[in-house]
Parts: C-alpha cells; structure tokens; sequence
C-alpha cells in the first residue's frame, strides 16, 4: 500500500502520484503558486486519488472565493458520486467530510474534524494547514495556538516540515496574546527555512502588537528577498510593511508601497489583497490623509468581483472601498443584497458560518463604516461599541481588525464621546505604549476637552 512521507494511506494513488503531492503540500506550506499545478498533477496521475481530490477541494476555499468555492464544489461532488467513501482509510474519510463540510458553508465545523483527524494524525501536515487557516478566518486565536501546539510534540525536529509548523504556531501564539515566545519560536522558524513566509509574517505581528515598527521595519528590509515576491502572502506582508510606516508617519512611502505592491493596474483582483488595499487607504482616511484619488479605482476592482454575500469580512472591507470612493449607493446595496440573503437563508441554514458572521458582526460594521463616511459619527460608535470584543469571531487578525477598532476610537472624539474616547484610548496605552496612533489620539482629545 502506497503511503505519503509520514507514513499516511493514499488511497487509489500510485507513488508517482505521491510524489507530486508531497510537493504539493511544499508548496502549500510555502505560499507558493505552485500548489495548484502540483495537485493537478496528482490527479492526472491518479484520477481517483483520495487525497488528490480533497487537497483540489482545500485549495478552492482558502482563498475565500466564492466562485473558486463554487467550482470546487462541484468537481468534489462529482468525486463523491465516483468514489464511495467506505474504501478509503479512516484518515481520509475524515478529510472528505472535512471538505465536503466547508464546501457546504460551515467553516467552524469543517474546523473542528480537522482537529478531531489530528489527535490521531498528529503529523498529518495538510490537515494541520487547512485547520489553522480555518482558525485565521473565523477569528479564533486560541485554536490558532492550540491546533499546532497540540501536535508539535509528535514531530521529529529535524523533519522538513517542523519549522514550518513552528511558524504557524508563531503565529497562534501572536494572535493569543504571547508576544515574546512568538517572537522566539517565528525566529526560530525562520531560521530553519529563510522561505517560510508565514513564519515571517507571524514574527511581523509580534512586532506590530509590541509597538516595535521600527523593529518591524529592520526585519522586513533585512528578509525582503525571502519574502517580498514569488508567493501568495507577498502582498499581505507588503501591507505590513506600510502600516509599519504608516505608524512612523511616512505617509509618502505608505502611498508608494500600496501603489507598487498593493494595488495597481496589474493587481489580479483577488479578495484577499483587495482587502489588504482597502484596510490600509481606510486608516489614511481615518487620519486624514489625502490618498491622492486611489478610492475610485479600488472601488472599481470591487464592484468587478460581483460577490455573493459569501464571507463577512471581505464584505465590510468592500464596503471600506465604496465609502471611501464616495460611493454610498454601492455600499448601501451591498447591505441591502446582504440583508435579502439573510431572510432567505433564515433557519434553514444551520451551520452556514457566514450566516451568523453577516448577521451579527458583518451588517453593523458595514452600516457603521457608512454612518462614518457620512460623518454621523454618534450612530457609528452605537454601532460598533456593542461589537468591540467580539469582531474576531468574522474573522481576520488582531492588526487587522484594528481599522475597526481605530474607526471606533475616531468615531468617539468626532462626535464628542470624550468618556468613552478616554476609555477606549486608555485600554490602547496600556496594551501599546509605544504605538504612535495612540499618543497622538490621546492627544487630540486632551486638546478637545480643555
């Protein structure tokens, strides 16, 4: 019986097949394009591979598109129906209910097999990836830790892919609040592969949540061959980057960045980074910034995407966009396409994760984003303040859901909540002494209660 590198059953795959896959799920962990193509692969190699069709099924959902989701629904269906499940291996049988799961809307649930599968497939890799990006979009930062952290004793040190499983730990760590030993443990990651770019990006948000931009900086410019090109995660670290600068007040090369990496002519549309340049020209409006007209064209390359009320948190950065770009129609509509999806779903959805996501967290944002833009300040901080500890369960990171946060703190001294300012800034002070944007918030309303 042919197994992976770990010792896992692959059904209905030869060894040749195997071969690709192993360096499909290189790939995966690496952020590289080439996953896809590795996967087809394996499937021209074995057409009926198990593993083949879930890891084809995986790479349709986690890039949070809805039409990619679509496709892959379908093609795993059609895998169903030629396949029975009764002669795969318990390993995988788990993986096609994990898929099938996520392909049918509930992220949370597909999120909790993968976690089951790991307790007895502690070195499955591909589970462990999935999973933890599962964690990243449903906002869950102790799973995010807990996950990897969990299986990390099972694996030999010197397997290839330990170090790439100290990054994603790094980044758990990060998310539930562990700065220091994420700081360490990323290092370490990336010490072992220079490529890890997740590993990267998980020390960049020790940094990020320290205060530490100029640290932040240094690292980045010092790592810019491994990480700034030839990966799926370039973008997103780039944005970093700006919002380190953005924090040290070079608005200049904030600007340059999102033109050269963000979002440009050439920039491929992907949801992902759409919200990466949306989230970043957002906190220059909340400062007051002048973006220099680059509103419009971002709203643009939304309103190409046509999305279907799909996942929460791409929707509140679309609306970011259409605020910004003055177009409050488009914004209202999605609201509105949004609400229609909620009556129709209703009860009849249970367990569709992006129904609770919209309901609870996704449609006050966006309406609050609105109330912002249009200057009714009083109506955003009612809108947001209610949701300020629980926006993480739509998902995203901490740095991420910042920009909500930060419309909150503005939102409150635009419209002369001074108590609540105070409060919300205090918090801030005490987590981030060092962060810039809160010694000069807690400025402006030292000057606006004189």
């Amino acid at each position: 019986m042919v197994t992976d590198r770990h010792a896992h059953t692959m059904t209905h795959t030869g060894a040749d097949a195997v071969r690709h896959y192993e360096q499909a799920l290189d790939s995966l962990l690496f952020f590289r394009e080439e996953a896809a193509a590795q996967v087809e692969a394996v499937l021209g190699a074995a057409p009926r591979s198990a593993m083949g069709h879930v890891f084809r099924a995986y790479l349709g959902l986690l890039g949070t598109e809805e039409k990619d989701a679509a496709a892959a629904a379908t093609a795993f269906e059609a895998y169903r129906r030629d396949v029975p499940v009764a002669g795969l291996s318990p390993r995988e049988r788990m993986h096609v209910e994990a898929a099938s799961t996520w392909l049918g809307g509930d992220m949370h649930g597909a999120g909790r097999l993968l976690a089951e599968l790991v307790v007895a497939h502690p070195r499955d890799a591909l589970a462990l990836a999935v999973g933890h990006q599962i964690d990243f979009f449903t906002g869950d930062a102790v799973l995010l830790r807990d996950r990897i952290g969990g299986a990390l004793n099972a694996w030999d040190r010197e397997d290839p892919h330990f170090g790439l499983l100290q990054g994603m730990y790094a980044f758990g760590l990060e998310e539930a609040g562990h700065y220091t030993l994420a700081e360490g443990v990323g290092l370490e990651a990336v010490e072992r592969n220079p490529r890890d770019v997740w590993g990267i990006h998980a020390v960049v948000h020790a940094y990020e949540m320290q205060g530490r931009h100029e640290d932040g900086i240094r690292y980045l410019d010092a790592r810019a061959d491994d990480w700034s090109t030839g990966n799926y995660l370039n973008v997103h670290n780039w944005w970093h980057y700006a919002l380190y600068l953005l924090e040290t007040g070079r608005t200049d090369k904030v600007l340059a960045v999102y033109d050269a990496a963000l979002h440009h002519e050439g920039s491929g549309g992907a949801a992902m980074e759409l919200l990466d340049a949306a989230s970043l020209l957002w906190r220059l409006h909340l400062a007051g910034a002048d973006t220099g007209g680059r509103w419009p064209a971002l709203a643009d390359a939304w309103a190409r995407r046509d999305d279907g009320a799909y996942y929460a948190f791409n929707d509140a950065h679309a609306v970011m966009a259409y605020v910004g770009a003055d177009r409050v129609f488009d914004a209202e509509r999605l609201i509105r396409d949004r609400e229609a999806w909620l009556r129709d779903a209703g009860p009849g959805r249970p367990g569709h994760s992006n129904v609770p996501m919209t309901a609870e967290i996704g449609l006050p944002v966006c309406r609050a984003l609105v109330a912002y833009g249009q200057r009714r300040y009083a109506d955003a901080v009612g809108l947001l303040l209610p949701l300020r500890h629980r926006f993480q369960t739509f998902g995203g990171s901490h740095a991420q859901r910042d920009a909500l946060q930060r419309t909150l703190v503005e939102a409150a001294l635009h419209a002369g909540r001074h108590d609540l300012a105070r409060t919300l800034l205090s918090e801030r002070i005490n987590l981030r002494a060092r962060c810039p944007y809160n010694q000069d918030a807690w400025a402006r309303l030292a000057r606006g209660t004189r």
